[in-house]
């Protein structure tokens, strides 16, 4: 029996285990291939789970490929095959004796194993094959560098992606080798049965014509993958807040809390009727120890002379990394963003909104951390009173703040006495505040691993406390393999492009179950969660209002925050908004504004007249 085989274009060797399976016997063939094709599906379906079998697989394969480029004997230049060779060598080694330490490191490998078989398979272009050949063995070396080059950039997704794609490489493979066994033992029961089988027979004229333009055609198609593969790279980096140098303290910092480190311009729209400036101020931390924080003051451009009364606007969840302060974004000092404020400017009062520590600002960012967001807060209020103008601020004051702003509202008004005695907070209005984050991880987590989203906010929480407090340590919640893409979660806000990649990354995690949901509510993490629950006192008017169809905060943890406050003998008033959800009770027309105005400005002026709304609020008398 005879053959002929026509020359075949260089296949990348992320794995030389085709060659030397080549002459490999049947059964062989059939036992390997079960093996690799169940090898295959595993990391498919678990990537995080399998990720150390990635690693030895992705580490053997290119020292095993490596050997091979050394003592093959093909067309390439023989100091061309060495340096590929020994970089294959070196590489995978580097991976077995580093990936068991950091996981992190992964990523890197196979950023690097990529460039260096795209580069290998450029030089392959240059001396071997037809020209149809070497067009699609150059494009396939240009496409594996640019990928590996795009794979630094969102290093969580890719090394879910790359876990993938090796595991479909490896079921495909592992099932080409079944097939393969399969055919070579009937092959072989056909010879022992004295049966002819056909030689194969060189490819016509025709068929290599045609094995010329799918060739061309995939060439085409790598090309408009990487190219769109780039375009989709810089639209998402694009998309990413861009930290500026007002944010970057000086080397001499005021000594105390609330001191007024520098004033800017703010680069966002302005409202029709206010000023937006910026401030870096000082403040402390949960701890005590010092900080620094960033926030948006904004001044009403016409109103009489004298004290302005201050409304404190906390915001709510906008990520936990340093770019997603809100006074870098070009819409949050607006009416869409901050409720009534353009009735709040048509008052005189004046706005300071703070980002909280650890936004703008370097630092941690204090995420549901009821200290650090109140402090970080209160002195945003006394940083603007140094800002260097004819403003005057009133010590009167009250406190908005919505979901974990709501949150920050109640610490701000609980550590304003003791923190800031000079400051006369009259009221908070905590509109959808995650009041009990205790309470709140017990009731969400049940659903955790189906839900991305969930993931991407329980990655908010864990990384803030576990850099918060010595007594959480991120990894007896998070599994090692999945800690890296958890930590690259919170370096995204969810205003950005970006977080399209999160989520990505979060529904690819959802069957391997990352975070351990059941120690959320135990141990340290749920004694600090407890902790960070708002328990007062206030002493002073409390306005709780929430939408009844919030979709992200349960209604029923505003419930039992007013039965809280009731039971505490707080001056709490409620309303529950029928048409709203969690987002748009902040925005017109919800009828929360024309109430948090009359509320507010009864609060400010001392106004004993009872409200009247179409809304009447609830009280703990009812």
């Amino acid at each position: 029996m005879t053959s002929t085989r026509p020359h075949a274009p260089r296949r990348m060797r992320w794995s030389a285990l085709p060659g030397l399976l080549e002459k490999a016997p049947p059964r062989v063939l059939v036992l390997v291939g079960v093996l690799i094709a169940a090898l295959g599906l595993l990391i498919v379906v678990r990537p995080l789970a399998s990720l150390v079998l990635l690693g030895v697989y992705v580490g053997l394969s290119a020292i095993v490929a490596g050997v091979v480029e050394l003592i093959s004997r093909r067309g390439t230049p023989g100091w061309w095959t060495r340096i590929f060779g020994i970089a294959w060598i070196v590489g995978g080694i580097a991976v077995l004796i580093w990936f068991g330490r950091n996981v992190e490191l992964l990523p890197v490998a196979l950023s690097v194993l990529l460039i260096i078989g795209g580069l290998a398979s450029l030089g392959d272009a240059v001396v071997r094959g037809s020209v149809s050949v070497r067009v699609l063995t150059a494009v396939w070396g240009g496409a594996q560098v640019a990928f590996g080059v795009l794979s630094r950039t969102w290093p969580d997704v890719t090394l879910l992606l790359v876990a993938v794609v090796f595991g479909v490489r490896t079921a495909v493979f592992g099932l080409t080798l079944l097939a393969r066994g399969a055919r070579l033992a009937r092959a072989a029961r056909a010879l022992r049965r004295g049966q002819t089988i056909r030689d194969r027979r060189p490819p016509s004229r025709a068929a290599r014509i045609w094995a010329a333009v799918g060739r061309y055609a995939v060439s085409l198609l790598l090309v408009g993958l990487v190219a769109g593969s780039w375009g989709l790279n810089q639209w998402l980096a694009g998309g990413a807040p861009v930290i500026d140098g007002f944010y970057s303290p000086p080397a001499d910092l005021p000594s105390g809390h609330g001191r007024l480190i520098r004033t800017g311009d703010y680069a966002g729209r302005s409202p029709a009727n206010g000023d937006v400036s910026r401030i870096l101020y000082t403040t402390q931390d949960a701890n005590g120890r010092p900080a620094l924080a960033s926030a948006m003051v904004i001044t009403p451009i016409e109103s009489e002379p004298g004290p302005h009364p201050v409304i404190v606007w906390e915001h709510g969840t906008t990520g936990v990394a340093r770019g997603c302060a809100p006074s870098l974004a070009d819409g949050t000092a607006t009416k869409w963003a901050i409720p009534a404020l353009e009735q709040v400017l048509a008052e005189g009062w004046v706005v300071v909104a703070p980002d909280y520590s650890g936004q703008g600002a370097p630092g941690v960012f204090p995420y549901l951390i009821g200290e650090g967001e109140g402090r970080s807060s209160v002195d945003a209020v006394l940083a603007a009173g140094e800002i260097d103008t004819d403003l005057v601020l009133s010590p009167r004051t009250v406190v908005w703040g919505h979901s974990q702003g709501g949150h920050a509202a109640l610490f701000t008004t609980q550590v304003a006495p003791e923190y800031a005695p000079g400051l006369d907070i009259r009221g908070t209005a905590a509109i959808s505040p995650a009041a009990d984050p205790r309470a709140l991880a017990d009731i969400l987590t049940a659903g955790a691993q189906d839900n991305a989203l969930l993931t991407i906010m329980m990655a908010f929480v864990l990384v803030p406390y576990s850099e918060t407090y010595d007594d959480i340590d991120l990894g007896q919640y998070v599994s090692s393999a999945a800690e890296p893409i958890i930590r690259e979660m919170t370096q995204r806000c969810l205003s950005e492009p970006g977080v399209v990649i999160s989520a990505l990354t979060a529904l690819g995690l959802s069957e391997d179950q990352p975070i351990d949901t059941g120690d959320l509510t135990t141990g340290a993490m749920g004694r600090r969660l407890a902790e960070n629950t708002a328990s007062g006192p206030w002493g002073t008017p409390i306005l709780v209002a929430w939408g009844a169809q919030d979709e992200v905060l349960p209604p029923s943890t505003q419930e039992d925050l007013v039965e809280r406050l009731c039971a505490a003998g707080e001056r709490v008033r409620w309303q529950v908004l029928a048409p709203n959800h969690h987002q748009d009770i902040l925005q017109p027309p919800s009828q929360l504004l024309p109430m948090l105005m009359r509320w507010t400005r009864t609060l400010m002026t001392d106004d004993p007249t009872p409200l009247q709304l179409s809304y009447p609020l609830d009280d703990c008398t009812r």
